[in-house]
């Protein structure tokens, strides 16, 4: 039976420490979750009761099991949409909805008890009637970059890609 090893981040205790670090996400969540107040709605698949074929372990349409969705504070971005064509010559043209990032705290993850994971889906009121869904693409669990933490110390904060679901994919239910 192997332990794993503990090591304390203490390079940059001089300047800035563990109290710090909780100091500034104390500020950033409130000025998400207080100011900002952007929430989505997350439904979570849950990878243990959805039943997958036995050759390429996906689930058939309307066979997905999802736990019961759950409003998240985030830092939203909507991206312009694109206008495409199925053809060279431009005379079958669409408008493809632009793909959103989220950006959320991992504290406020923990606390709600939920993980966002490939192929999750979200959903954001764009009116008081209507919601748009989108599928995770990027679900942010390699944080250890610069925009990610603070000053090196450690990471705190996730930015998740989705792309735009098509219309008979998921309707929320």
């Amino acid at each position: 039976m192997s332990q794993q090893k503990r090591v304390p981040i203490e390079r940059l205790n001089k300047f800035f420490s563990a109290e710090d670090f909780e100091l500034e996400i104390g500020f950033g969540r409130e000025w998400l979750e207080g100011d900002i107040n952007i929430k989505v709605i997350l439904y979570q698949v849950d990878r243990e009761e959805t039943t997958t074929d036995d050759i390429y372990g996906e689930a058939g349409k309307g066979e997905i099991s999802f736990k019961p969705p759950i409003e998240i504070p985030v830092n939203f971005n909507y991206a312009a949409p694109t206008n495409k064509t199925y053809n060279s010559d431009g005379s079958l043209r669409y408008l493809e909805r632009g793909n959103i990032t989220i950006g959320v705290y991992q504290d406020q993850l923990d606390e709600l008890g939920v993980d966002i994971s490939y192929g999750d889906y979200i959903g954001y009121a764009e009116t008081e009637t209507k919601i748009k869904y989108f599928t995770v693409s990027n679900d942010g669990k390699v944080n250890a970059d610069n925009a990610h933490t603070i000053v090196g110390y450690k990471g705190f904060y996730r930015t998740i890609t989705c792309v735009p679901t098509d219309l008979d994919e998921f309707d929320g239910r």
